[in-house]
């Protein structure tokens, strides 16, 4: 750690928080946290990774995240709104596109894409990430996502080989998919450009206050982290129940392990209490997958990326 704070200088912040700064509020420190507000703290941040080989762990908004009790030993960095918050609005190839910074959450893209005149976006209004973070996962709701607006990203590499190179990549090379994308671990996505088409301001505010209609009736609030798993793959071309149906199913809406408890509301939900264990959520997380497995013989998948914990459940991968 000490050879990369030698790098990172004042940009570098030794055992700071990072799970009371996600959505569950709950998780331990990183044991070096930098928020890069420029291209050259990027190029900063590659270089203490390169000399001081911790592990990397790129944030967003933290909305997708769980960190354990124990914290992260390495170096954790995110984007500030300052330097790559940024929305413009401009044309490619004669079509009216957004280009957005990392940094700029994905509510804000929708609201004001629509007070620019934009529609196509307003989906992005009910998902508390960031465009970097919406990108990596491939984000959406509502009938849409990332994968159906992405005309390009730039991502900047932080380890490896090719650490500090900056590429801007076409929508068909970022492998988005369900809940994926090809942005590997190591990268950063700075910047998107994002297919919008002319339309009715009022009507996208419209759209608008649904979908936060929506969400208030049907998804609890509290510290969450959104859906927990993602939906298991159709099959034979026919989608089957969702996650939270599939935990219904198994009778585990509802249970509780110490501070952390399934959504009484929504399934796919785990809520962690004020001032609550990670580790309870994480091992709420287990059981449910175990339960579902066990009662109805399918596979659930984690949506939320966990960091930290020994028995680590990879994001994207089955148990």
């Amino acid at each position: 750690m000490r050879a990369a704070l030698g790098v990172l200088g004042s940009l570098g912040r030794p055992d700071a928080p990072l799970g009371a700064l996600t959505t569950y509020r709950v998780g331990g420190p990183a044991a070096v946290a930098v928020t890069a507000r420029s291209r050259a703290d990027l190029l900063r941040v590659a270089e203490a990774v390169g000399v001081s080989g911790l592990p990397l762990l790129v944030v967003g908004r933290g909305s997708n995240l769980l960190v354990a009790d124990a914290g992260f030993g390495g170096i954790a960095v995110s984007l500030h709104p300052d330097g790559f918050g940024e929305l413009a609005v401009g044309e490619l190839s004669g079509a009216p596109v957004v280009r957005a910074g990392g940094a700029l959450a994905l509510p804000a893209l929708a609201r004001r894409s629509v007070e620019a005149g934009l529609r196509g976006l307003e989906w992005a209004v009910g998902v508390p990430g960031s465009v970097g973070g919406g990108v990596r996962m491939n984000a959406g709701g509502h009938g849409s996502d990332m994968a159906a607006a992405v005309v390009s990203a730039t991502v900047v590499d932080l380890d490896g080989e090719q650490a500090g190179r900056s590429r801007r990549l076409p929508s068909e090379d970022l492998g988005l998919g369900y809940r994926r994308s090809s942005v590997a671990p190591g990268q950063v996505v700075v910047a998107a450009e994002l297919a919008v088409v002319p339309g009715d301001p009022e009507e996208g505010r419209e759209t608008i206050r649904g979908i936060v209609r929506w969400r208030r009736e049907h998804q609890p609030g509290g510290q969450n982290a959104g859906s927990v798993f993602t939906n298991p793959p159709p099959q034979e071309g026919r989608r089957g129940p969702s996650a939270g149906q599939l935990v219904e199913e198994a009778g585990l809406k509802g249970l509780r392990l110490g501070s952390a408890s399934v959504s009484p509301k929504h399934a796919n939900f785990v809520q962690a209490d004020p001032g609550g264990s990670a580790d309870d959520v994480y091992r709420l997380v287990r059981a449910v997958q175990y339960g579902v497995a066990d009662r109805l013989g399918v596979e659930l998948r984690t949506e939320v990326r966990l960091v930290g914990f020994q028995l680590s459940i990879s994001s994207g991968g089955s148990w």
